[in-house]
Protein backbone atom coordinates (compact mmCIF):
# COMPACT_ATOMS: atom_id res chain seq x y z
CA UNK A 1 0.00 0.00 0.00
CA UNK A 2 1.51 3.34 -1.05
CA UNK A 3 1.10 6.80 0.51
CA UNK A 4 -1.54 7.87 -2.02
CA UNK A 5 -3.70 4.85 -1.19
CA UNK A 6 -3.32 5.43 2.55
CA UNK A 7 -4.33 9.09 2.26
CA UNK A 8 -7.25 8.24 -0.04
CA UNK A 9 -8.44 5.64 2.47
CA UNK A 10 -8.29 8.17 5.32
CA UNK A 11 -10.19 10.72 3.23
CA UNK A 12 -12.80 8.18 2.17
CA UNK A 13 -13.41 7.16 5.78
CA UNK A 14 -13.64 10.74 7.06
CA UNK A 15 -15.85 12.10 4.30
CA UNK A 16 -18.07 9.02 4.19
CA UNK A 17 -18.79 9.51 7.88
CA UNK A 18 -19.25 13.29 7.69
CA UNK A 19 -21.20 13.27 4.43
CA UNK A 20 -23.53 10.51 5.62
CA UNK A 21 -24.23 12.34 8.89
CA UNK A 22 -25.00 15.56 7.01
CA UNK A 23 -27.17 13.80 4.44
CA UNK A 24 -29.08 11.99 7.21
CA UNK A 25 -29.42 15.30 9.09
CA UNK A 26 -28.26 13.73 12.35
CA UNK A 27 -28.98 15.86 15.42
CA UNK A 28 -25.32 16.88 15.71
CA UNK A 29 -25.27 18.00 12.07
CA UNK A 30 -28.55 19.88 12.50
CA UNK A 31 -26.99 21.75 15.42
CA UNK A 32 -23.83 22.40 13.37
CA UNK A 33 -25.87 23.71 10.42
CA UNK A 34 -27.72 26.09 12.71
CA UNK A 35 -24.48 27.21 14.35
CA UNK A 36 -22.90 28.20 11.02
CA UNK A 37 -26.09 29.74 9.68
CA UNK A 38 -26.99 27.09 7.09
CA UNK A 39 -30.33 25.44 6.56
CA UNK A 40 -30.57 21.69 7.06
CA UNK A 41 -31.25 21.37 3.33
CA UNK A 42 -28.04 23.24 2.50
CA UNK A 43 -26.09 21.04 4.89
CA UNK A 44 -27.59 17.96 3.24
CA UNK A 45 -26.40 19.23 -0.15
CA UNK A 46 -22.91 19.65 1.29
CA UNK A 47 -23.13 16.07 2.59
CA UNK A 48 -24.15 14.86 -0.87
CA UNK A 49 -21.15 16.65 -2.38
CA UNK A 50 -18.88 15.03 0.20
CA UNK A 51 -20.25 11.60 -0.71
CA UNK A 52 -19.71 12.34 -4.40
CA UNK A 53 -16.12 13.19 -3.46
CA UNK A 54 -15.85 9.81 -1.72
CA UNK A 55 -17.09 8.08 -4.88
CA UNK A 56 -14.55 10.02 -6.93
CA UNK A 57 -11.72 9.03 -4.60
CA UNK A 58 -12.75 5.39 -4.88
CA UNK A 59 -12.88 5.58 -8.69
CA UNK A 60 -9.54 7.40 -8.49
CA UNK A 61 -7.89 4.17 -7.39
CA UNK A 62 -8.33 2.98 -10.98
CA UNK A 63 -8.46 6.33 -12.76
CA UNK A 64 -6.16 8.79 -10.94
CA UNK A 65 -7.42 11.82 -12.88
CA UNK A 66 -10.89 11.23 -11.41
CA UNK A 67 -9.35 11.03 -7.94
CA UNK A 68 -7.56 14.32 -8.55
CA UNK A 69 -10.79 16.06 -9.57
CA UNK A 70 -12.57 14.60 -6.52
CA UNK A 71 -9.74 15.72 -4.26
CA UNK A 72 -9.88 19.21 -5.70
CA UNK A 73 -13.63 19.37 -5.12
CA UNK A 74 -13.17 18.24 -1.52
CA UNK A 75 -10.44 20.83 -1.06
CA UNK A 76 -12.85 23.56 -2.23
CA UNK A 77 -15.48 22.29 0.24
CA UNK A 78 -12.91 22.40 3.03
CA UNK A 79 -11.91 25.93 2.05
CA UNK A 80 -15.56 26.89 2.39
CA UNK A 81 -15.74 25.17 5.77
CA UNK A 82 -12.69 27.04 7.05
CA UNK A 83 -14.06 30.34 5.76
CA UNK A 84 -17.42 29.67 7.41
CA UNK A 85 -15.80 28.82 10.74
CA UNK A 86 -13.68 31.97 10.64
CA UNK A 87 -16.70 34.15 9.80
CA UNK A 88 -18.55 32.67 12.77
CA UNK A 89 -15.67 33.39 15.11
CA UNK A 90 -15.09 29.71 15.86
CA UNK A 91 -11.93 28.78 17.71
CA UNK A 92 -9.15 26.38 16.87
CA UNK A 93 -11.08 23.39 18.16
CA UNK A 94 -13.90 23.92 15.66
CA UNK A 95 -11.61 24.83 12.75
CA UNK A 96 -8.99 22.10 13.30
CA UNK A 97 -10.86 19.21 11.60
CA UNK A 98 -11.27 21.20 8.37
CA UNK A 99 -7.65 22.33 8.47
CA UNK A 100 -6.33 18.80 9.07
CA UNK A 101 -8.55 17.29 6.37
CA UNK A 102 -7.52 20.12 4.05
CA UNK A 103 -3.84 19.35 4.63
CA UNK A 104 -4.37 15.62 4.04
CA UNK A 105 -6.36 16.39 0.88
CA UNK A 106 -3.66 18.76 -0.39
CA UNK A 107 -0.94 16.14 0.12
CA UNK A 108 -3.13 13.55 -1.61
CA UNK A 109 -3.53 15.92 -4.56
CA UNK A 110 0.20 16.57 -4.80
CA UNK A 111 0.87 12.83 -4.86
CA UNK A 112 -1.84 12.05 -7.40
CA UNK A 113 -0.93 14.93 -9.70
CA UNK A 114 2.73 14.00 -9.48
CA UNK A 115 1.92 10.51 -10.77
CA UNK A 116 -0.33 11.49 -13.69
CA UNK A 117 1.10 10.79 -17.14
Amino acid sequence: MNATTILATLLVAAFAMLGSAKLAASPAMRDRAEHVGFSVAAYRRIGALELLGVAGLLVGAEFPAVGAVAGLGLLFLLGGAITTHLRNGDGRREIAPAVVLGAVTAVYLVLVLGNLP
